[in-house]
């Protein structure tokens, strides 16, 4: 059994609210979407800077160091109702937290806006099997296609009841 390397610690994360159109933002969104686009082609359902950019969704971006490590949001679907949206560490920040400390900083947003629920909509290739793996540990678990999703083979769905 191969044991991956322990997490890094050592780097304090630091949430921002930030502007996914900002120029910081551009070569990881890039990244982040090709590598998508990739590996679900026309089903990514990824959003692009204009898609983070609407009312109804809060960008936030993370740093360690002063550089950037990731990115996460979320959307308001309704008034009980939100969904995590494109969460992504950096290639240089993996196993350092940051996915972490992006997802807990939006799941803290939504338990104080007072939604009931928290769901994602995520990929089914070997890509997304640390981030899958990361949701369960917060206690997402399997549900039913939510919004406007439709099912497909590559894409499966999540929430995470916050009602409790």
């Amino acid at each position: 059994m191969r044991r991956r390397p322990p997490l890094d610690t050592g780097h304090a994360v630091d949430i921002r609210q930030d502007d996914p159109k900002a120029p910081h933002v551009a070569d990881l969104l890039a990244h982040h979407l090709e590598e998508l686009r990739s590996v679900m082609g026309e089903h990514a359902q990824a959003l692009d800077a204009s898609g983070l950019s609407a009312s109804s969704v809060t960008f936030w971006t993370a740093w360690q160091d002063g550089v950037l490590a990731g990115f996460g949001a979320l959307k308001q679907l309704d008034e009980t109702h939100g969904e995590v949206k494109s969460m992504r560490a950096a290639p240089t920040a993996r196993r350092t937290g940051v996915g972490r400390a992006i997802l807990d900083h939006i799941v803290a947003e939504a338990r104080k806006r007072g939604y009931a629920r928290l769901s994602l909509e995520t990929g089914t290739a070997p890509l997304h099997g640390p981030a899958i793996s990361l949701y369960r540990s917060v206690g997402f678990v399997p549900c039913a296609p939510f919004a406007d999703y439709q099912a497909s083979l590559h894409n499966q769905f999540m929430s995470l009841d916050l009602s409790r």
